[in-house]
Parts: structure tokens; sequence; C-alpha cells
């Protein structure tokens, strides 16, 4: 299949450039343009993935400094509020992905969409990890007839920093919006103070102190299961590998109540966890969602319309990915 080439807006930096090596270990022959407005360090990166090009974007122009260059897809590893990015991939009728807004800040997106509807794919890629804690939480979700209360605790080791961006990211994100968006009881609530510090037991069990997190993970997940308790808490610190003496990695635990397919009471807890850390998982997802946008999987391209993740990524394919990589989905034991 020939493809022209995606454009990776923000790919020097540490996901981008993971998100990158991940595509092209499966699709070697798919052309990459890594795009910043540092030319040096778009061409640096572009050389150590080899087959893709550095190249300067200008978020100012209409084109991105582009001119007519064609591509088949854009993502973006960095906040575009400006929507440079969108813009151009609309007016290029192509897929649209980007990682790094809030939930606070998806309306403009929205907007975009609403009043382009026919124009392209975009996808609302701010889950945790880009889909691997819902597509996770929504295959455990299967064997359940009901969902009552999902809750998501994400630990991120303290030396998975992920670059400079990722940082500047979170420093955001705290700033302008530091209560947790929550699910209680059926009603959207705020978590603020007291209310945000919980504590949660790491896979090797050791309690890690934590604080609700607003992530666009708990709106979905309530919609596509419709339980009334959603919520997402975050802690950084010593990753449990790390405990045990091996490299660190990033670990997410889902825990998950209602019951079965017999009316009987379930309750699971289960842990998805990559050895690699929290860019690797997140290339991982990354480079599937652009595998299923554009038809790289064998099957249609996606048509234009408005995405999560989950909606696009098959659990099964997923999964398998994940573990070719060391990753895995643990089934833990409830206490």
């Amino acid at each position: 299949m020939s493809l022209q080439p995606i454009l990776f807006l923000g790919g020097s930096g540490a996901i981008g450039h993971r998100s990158a090596k991940a595509l092209r270990a499966a699709h070697p022959d798919v052309p990459l343009l890594i795009g910043g407005r540092d030319l040096a360090k778009a061409q640096q990166a572009a050389e150590e993935m080899g087959g893709a090009q550095g190249v300067v974007i200008d978020p100012a122009a209409d084109d991105l400094g582009m001119g007519d260059r064609p591509v088949s897809a854009v993502a973006v590893f960095y906040m575009d509020h400006s929507l440079a990015g969108l813009r151009f991939a609309q007016q290029r009728k192509v897929p649209h992905l980007s990682i790094s807004s809030g939930i606070f800040e998806i309306a403009p997106q929205i907007a975009s969409y609403i009043h382009r509807p026919d124009a392209s794919a975009i996808v609302l890629g701010y889950e945790w990890m880009v889909g691997a804690t819902t597509v996770a939480a929504l295959h455990i979700a299967e064997a359940f007839a009901r969902v009552r209360d999902i809750r998501i605790d994400a630990l991120v080791d303290e030396q998975d920093g992920g670059g400079p961006t990722v940082a500047k990211d979170f420093e955001h994100l705290s700033k302008m919006l530091p209560a947790a968006l929550t699910r209680r009881d059926g009603n959207y609530v705020w978590r603020e103070g007291e209310e945000q510090n919980v504590s949660f037991r790491a896979l090797d069990g050791t309690s890690m102190q934590a604080s609700g997190f607003s992530s666009i993970d708990v709106t979905g997940l309530a919609a596509a299961t419709d339980a009334p308790n959603v919520q997402f808490n975050l802690a950084s610190g010593v990753s449990s590998s790390r405990r045990a003496g091996r490299p660190m990695s990033t670990e997410i635990l889902i825990e998950m109540v209602g019951e079965d397919r017999k009316g009987r009471a379930l309750h699971t807890r289960h842990a998805v966890v990559h050895p690699a850390g929290a860019a690797a998982l997140t290339g991982l997802s990354v480079a599937m969602l652009l595998e299923r946008l554009l038809g790289l999987d064998g099957k249609l391209p996606t048509s234009a319309g408005l995405y999560f993740p989950y909606q696009l990524l098959d659990a099964g394919a997923y999964l398998k990915r994940l573990s070719k990589e060391g990753g895995e989905l643990l089934e833990l034991k409830v206490h």
C-alpha cells in the first residue's frame, strides 16, 4: 500500500520519537515527516529512525510552512492551542490525532469537527496512554452484565519523565484544572482539596499516595459502560519493577465492581504493565491508531468522524501487540 508521508508534529520529542519508531517497526516502508521548529533537531530525529525526513513547521501559517507538500495523516505530540495541526488536517482532509490536551480543552476541537464533520477523522487521543487504559478496561468489562464501579489507578515511575514537553504539559494541566472530574452515583462531580487525596496498592502491594486526575478516560468509560461511579487517580514514585531491582516500568491498575452474566456479584482487579515505561506504551497506542486510521492493518481506512481511541483499537490485536513488546494485562487478586 503506497501512502503519502505521515506528519509527526513534535516528533523529535520523547513520546513522538517513540511513536514514530513503533510505527516504523511495524511498517518499515511508510514514509514519515518529523516536524518541528528546530530543523536540525527534527533532522537528527529523522535520521535516527531511518526512512524519515525532518521538516520545519510554522504554526502561524495555514499550510504549516509545508506548501503543497502532501501528507496522509497528522499526529500532534504537544498542546496545540492554536489548533494549527487540526486546521491543516481538515484542509487536506486527512486524519488527525492529538494526545496532549486536557479534558477541559477539547471544546475547540469539537467545535471544529461540528463545523466540518465530513472533512476527516479526528481522534481525541487524551486517554491515559492514548487508549491503553480504556481498551483494557472495556475488554475486562465484557465479563460483566452490569458495571457499577470503575477505579483506575495509574503509577508513573519518577524516573519516567517523558521529556521536557511532557513535563510542561503536566504542569499546564495541574495549573489549569486542579480538581478531578469524577462520576459519582451517576453524576459528574469535581473532587477538590483533601477529597482528591487517595492511596492505592501498586502491583507489588506497596501503598502509593495518589491524587485524583481529570482524565478523559472517566467520561469515555462512563459512556461506554454506563457505570455510575468512575474515578481516575495518578501517582508518581518507584514502580514495582524498580523496587524489585529491575528497570522502571509503567503500571495501570483497573478495579471493577458489578454483576456477572448470571446476576452474581463480580469484583475484579487487573493491571496493564509495560516494561519500557510510559513512552513505549503510548507509542504502541499511537502507532496502532495511525495504522487503523490509514488502513495499514488491511482494513478500509477510517471514515470521517470524531473518535475516542478505544473506538478504533481492537482489544485482541492491541493486547497481542502489547504482549509482543513484553507488556501484559495481568489478573490480580482482590483483597
